[in-house]
């Protein structure tokens, strides 16, 4: 996915395992100083009391009654495997081998989508170079096309041919049986973003969900029981389904799901609570728990072997720092008349994400429990928790403000920050931050800059906590902090030269003065061109040090190539977070 301008009996606690590092009063204080000035009223060592933060690595052991299941499958998706770089690829192959280490004997593998970045016969080879040396022999490989893979310049039926062509699929979308249970893998018909199911193959859906079913009751009723057999009479098979999108209202990411046929494809599915349905596009990490949801069937996603993507408004921006990094995928386990498990796997660091989703009884509606509702506890400062400003970081126009992780049942996911000018009682700025719980482990003390203040003025900053779910904290930390007397520099983007010797020439881009990430990014517009109605025709997410954010514009990497000539004159345009807040710009002409 790309930027298209475009009964927690299971889930334990797990707030307590994610610190970076136990943390004392001499560790906080050292990073911060107390806020000078008689005016203040008040000391950073008045207002904070220490917390010392429990020590542990973010590790789960997945234990297990040494039984074995009767199916096992991995599930990764969204890849991305790219013609100009071998890095996703790198990642693919550790992937493969992990996975070959953690789960020796699948039954089944399935690639969820977006194998590749743009559906190239080089992407294609790379990523069966990995896939075939690795795969188990005796499993059964299943792929799903997503959106990128159409990215190719090709019809969609030649896209399609090439799709199956390389992955021998026997059509776009098909309908598996693997130790009697039923995998049903539906296809983005075109690659349009949002995801297309037309009506036909939701009817064909409709049909494969019927034959399932009714195979599994035959199968049931037909069984015989030992008296050795364990488990729930009324015990419901699983059917698997896999589609690349996922369906708009459901998990976490769900708003870069589908509207078109949206209901239709929900209700059909709707039909057959046993139905776990798994879809990627979105690139939402695994550890947030909405990640799973249940009301009239199980829908997961499958996060990315690729890159990080997350809920937009946060200050840390769609794709923060470190999000190439981010390498998940799933593992399912079933156990005939029992349960499914399903085991969240941080590649990247050879760990297991949180305790396993346990699905009892996949037909039993009654029995879901990792529903919308599932959590109403909100998280909570402890009393020995600490804020404070962040001296040596202060800004004419910024603060840094450094304090203790809340806690919760489940995970802190944002914290809203208030920061109040003390003189005129005037909110000035208030954003949302992420608390960073993808990264590994989740940072503690947390560390927030921020800026779009004014010069030499005092302010009181709130911070309270809210948890995947929404619920916010009751109570919340405060402190004081001053920004510096100066004058506010301009934003400004300078390039290395105005006049490019054709298409294929490339220029230096320096953005000076500009924010820590927020969403911020760069795009280039024809002279002529209104930023919002039309498209860029390049674009990326600026990474900014010391307030400058550097790079090279490449044409090649241009996503409208078309609109790229020699003769014509074009704008570098610096924009404020995810929309068109339009900063600075510079223009060159390509000769």
């Amino acid at each position: 996915m790309k930027k298209d301008k475009l009964n927690n009996e299971v889930e334990e606690p797990l707030q307590d395992g994610l610190f970076r590092k136990e943390m004392d009063r001499r560790a906080f204080l050292e990073g911060t100083t107390k806020v000078a000035g008689a005016a203040f009223g008040l000391t950073l060592l008045g207002s904070l009391t220490s917390l010392p933060a429990k020590a542990a690595s973010f590790s789960s052991v997945m234990h297990s009654d040494g039984r074995k299941p009767d199916l096992i499958f991995p599930v990764i998706s969204d890849v991305h495997i790219q013609h100009q770089s071998d890095d996703f690829l790198n990642k693919l192959i550790t992937t493969l081998d992990q996975l070959n280490k953690v789960v020796p004997k699948q039954d089944a593998f399935v690639v969820n989508g977006d194998l590749t970045d743009l559906g190239l016969t080089s992407e294609y080879d790379k990523f069966f170079s990995a896939y075939n040396v690795r795969k188990q022999p005796q499993a059964i490989s299943m792929f799903a096309i997503g959106n990128h893979d159409y990215w190719n310049g090709l019809s969609v039926a030649d896209a399609q041919k090439r799709f199956l062509t390389y992955t021998g699929m026997e059509s776009m979308y098909y309908h598996k049986v693997v130790n009697g249970y039923h995998f049903i893998v539906l296809y983005t018909e075109d690659g349009y973003t949002p995801g297309t199911f037309s009506v036909n193959q939701i009817q064909w859906l409709d049909e494969q969900l019927k034959i399932a079913n009714d195979d599994n009751f035959k199968k049931s009723n037909n069984s015989e029981k030992d008296d050795n057999s364990q488990g729930d009479d009324n015990w419901t098979k699983p059917i698997f389904v896999f589609h690349h999108q996922p369906i708009k209202g459901t998990i976490y990411g769900s708003e870069w799901g589908f509207d078109k046929n949206r209901d239709l494809f929900y209700n059909t599915l709707a039909k057959y609570p046993q139905v776990i349905s798994f879809s990627g596009h979105t690139h939402y990490p695994l550890e947030d728990p909405k990640i799973i949801m249940q009301q009239d069937f199980t829908a997961i996603g499958t996060s990315t072997g690729a890159y990080m993507w997350l809920d937009s408004g946060r200050i840390q921006g769609e794709i923060p720092e470190g999000a190439n990094l981010l390498n998940q995928a799933l593992i399912v386990e079933v156990y005939n008349n029992e349960k499914v498990i399903i085991k969240r796997r941080d590649i990247q660091n050879n760990d297991w994400i949180g305790e396993p989703f346990v699905i009892e009884n996949p037909g039993n509606k009654k029995e879901f429990k990792y529903t919308a509702d599932r959590d109403k506890k909100p998280p909570f400062f402890t009393n020995h928790a600490m804020l404070s400003i962040v001296n040596e970081k202060t800004t004419v126009t910024g603060l840094t403000i450094m304090f203790t992780q809340a806690k919760d049942n489940l995970l802190v996911h944002d914290y809203k920050v208030t920061a109040t000018n003390v003189a005129t009682k005037e909110v000035a700025r208030e954003f949302l931050a992420f608390s960073e719980f993808y990264t590994h482990p989740v940072p503690n003390p947390l560390t927030l800059k921020f800026d779009e203040l004014k010069p030499n003025t005092t302010y009181e900053v709130e911070v309270k906590a809210i948890d995947a779910f929404g619920n916010v904290s009751a109570n919340s930390l405060k402190v004081l902090g001053k920004t510096l007397d100066g004058v506010v520099p301009d934003v400004t983007v300078t390039l290395s030269k105005i006049d490019l010797n054709g298409i294929t020439d490339t220029v230096d881009v320096t953005v000076q003065n500009a924010r820590m990430p927020q969403s911020d990014w760069v795009g280039l517009y024809e002279i002529t061109d209104n930023p919002g109605p039309n498209p860029a025709i390049w674009w990326m997410y600026t990474s900014v040090t010391n307030g400058t954010c550097k790079f090279t514009y490449d044409p090649k990497n241009n996503s409208y190539p078309g609109r790229y000539k020699v003769g014509s004159t074009y704008k570098m345009i610096y924009f404020y977070g995810g929309g068109y807040d339009a900063v600075a710009s510079a223009t060159f002409t390509v000769h």
